[in-house]
């Protein structure tokens, strides 16, 4: 012990001073808007090198579930193709212009980091702005909604989870179509709680819960799980739901990054309407 307050003593002008800039550099970092977004998209840069170099030798192990997850997904695209198809035998031939009716571009990404034990969970993934990834971007997997883009750097994106107390989603009953607000309360990773939802709406366990397509970030019914219980506030006639998230956060490797390519426009008319 006497050893340690000898050092302290005759090192406590150079400790003095590293204490000095690290309050410098927290005052800068946070108080500083140029400064942040800096640092921001320099740690993201460093530390998604870091986590793409260890995620690559996990990715080796998990070639097989990776496959089937993508015939999953294959079988599924089908599935909602063969919805979209009729049989018009009158008609010889029709030319359909995709392009000129398609809302939203799908980017593919890999998560290279996840947590899920946090209050403020987040994912890295392997695609940056170079990509064209920007934030308020929406994140979805084969499986469902994952979460919104937060930061980006060349390289990288971060992605604020469903699993973060502070993002709260536009979700809705897909059986009824009443809405209300997706959040997690920091619990299980495999829930998330549906509030908002009236009285009269008679919401049942095994009822899906889908992304409502009132925001410019998802599209409409994007899977976001399953009711498993439900309770009423009876003083304020509004349900709380349990709903079974459909993405296992603990299994998570490929997404993908949901681009509308009319936001822009969207916001500013919804802005103008705000400000009158």
């Amino acid at each position: 012990m006497r050893n340690f307050i000898r050092f302290i003593i005759r090192n406590h002008f150079l400790l003095l001073f590293l204490l000095l800039e690290i309050v410098s550099f927290y005052f800068i970092f946070n108080y500083n808007q140029y400064h942040r977004k800096v640092y921001l998209s320099s740690s993201n840069q460093v530390s998604g090198y870091l986590y793409e170099r260890f995620s690559s030798v996990i990715q080796y192990f998990e070639l097989k579930r990776t496959n089937e997850e993508l015939a999953r997904e294959n079988a599924e695209l089908r599935n909602q193709l063969d919805k979209n198809s009729f049989y018009a035998p009158m008609l010889p031939e029709i030319e359909v212009d995709t392009v000129a009716a398609q809302q939203y571009r799908y980017s593919a990404a890999r998560v290279i980091n996840n947590s899920v034990n946090k209050h403020f969970n987040y994912l890295t993934l392997n695609k940056g702005r170079k990509d064209g990834i920007a934030p308020d971007m929406g994140v979805i997997s084969s499986r469902g909604l994952v979460g919104v883009v937060l930061n980006t750097s060349e390289n990288y994106s971060t992605v604020i989870s469903v699993l973060n107390t502070r993002l709260r989603i536009s979700a809705r009953l897909r059986e009824t179509g009443f809405f209300g607000s997706l959040y997690w309360d920091a619990g299980s990773y495999r829930y998330a709680t549906l509030s908002g939802i009236p009285a009269h709406a008679t919401p049942l366990v095994g009822d899906a819960v889908v992304s409502s397509g009132y925001s410019s970030i998802f599209p409409e019914n994007v899977l976001i799980g399953t009711i498993d219980k439900v309770t009423i506030d009876q003083g304020e006639g509004f349900y709380e739901i349990r709903v079974l998230l459909s993405v296992d956060f603990k299994n998570l490797e490929y997404v993908h990054i949901v681009e509308k390519l009319e936001a822009q426009e969207r916001l500013e008319l919804e802005k103008l309407s705000e400000d009158d």
